[in-house]
């Protein structure tokens, strides 16, 4: 069983592709480094995968259902742009009412526990709308491994994160890859995320340039990846 199918998918806004024929497999506990420069394709395309944007052709598939399918939705975990909580409700509001949505049996004891490692707990009544954007990064963490998921989609997770939540955000993927969870992660920070990839995706200007194993000549030198398939 494939833990992500992605079969020819294309995106257009108008008459403009910003997704060429997309295709790659990714297996369960992988981790794959989404790379490209900006503007290349790659929150269109974790967007498509989260089910928050639908392909214009193609098809997506996660543990070979349909992306948009209820069950293959609950397995999905999203740190993304738009971070995903709700400002006039507190963290701890916040995260109960998502432990609600996705089920779980005991959601403040969920709730709480995952404000306790993402270090909110003293500000679990706090508003939203009061936090630091730091704040709001480490509950939007909290948030997407809340439900324990099968497939992590990151973009640009390390953003606006202190050196403290980056080696905490570090940790959780290696503990859910340890766990045997997916994970597809776009971000520009090439060294963290080859340090933990175990096999990369290029896209360059909306088509596929590469996918395959993260190599050491890749760890060794983060530019290799771009030098050697040839994105300008």
């Amino acid at each position: 069983m494939r833990a992500l199918a992605v079969e020819g998918v294309w995106k257009f806004y108008g008459d403009y592709p910003a997704l060429r024929d997309i295709g790659f497999d990714v297996q369960p506990g992988q981790c794959v480094a989404l790379l490209g420069r900006n503007g290349a394709g790659k929150t269109t395309l974790l967007r498509i995968l989260a089910g928050l944007s639908r392909p214009s052709k193609g098809a997506v598939k996660v543990f070979d259902k349909d992306h948009l399918d209820r069950s293959a939705r609950s397995a999905i975990g999203i740190i993304g742009h738009g971070i995903g909580i709700y400002d006039e409700l507190s963290a701890l509001e916040n995260l109960r009412l998502f432990a609600g949505l996705y089920g779980l049996q005991s959601p403040d004891k969920a709730a709480h526990q995952w404000l306790e490692r993402t270090g909110l707990e003293r500000v679990k009544d706090g508003l939203v709308r009061e936090f630091s954007r730091g704040m709001r990064q480490r509950l939007a963490v909290a948030r997407a491994f809340l439900h324990r998921p099968q497939l992590l989609l990151l973009d640009e997770p390390f953003t606006a994160l202190d050196d403290r939540a980056i080696a905490l955000l570090q940790s959780l993927l290696k503990e859910s890859l340890a766990q045997g969870s997916t994970v597809i992660m776009s971000t520009h920070q090439l060294r963290e995320a080859l340090e933990l990839a175990t096999h990369v995706v290029l896209i360059n200007r909306g088509k596929l340039a590469h996918t395959g194993l993260r190599t050491q000549e890749m760890l060794d030198d983060p530019t290799y990846l771009y030098r050697t398939y040839g994105e300008a």
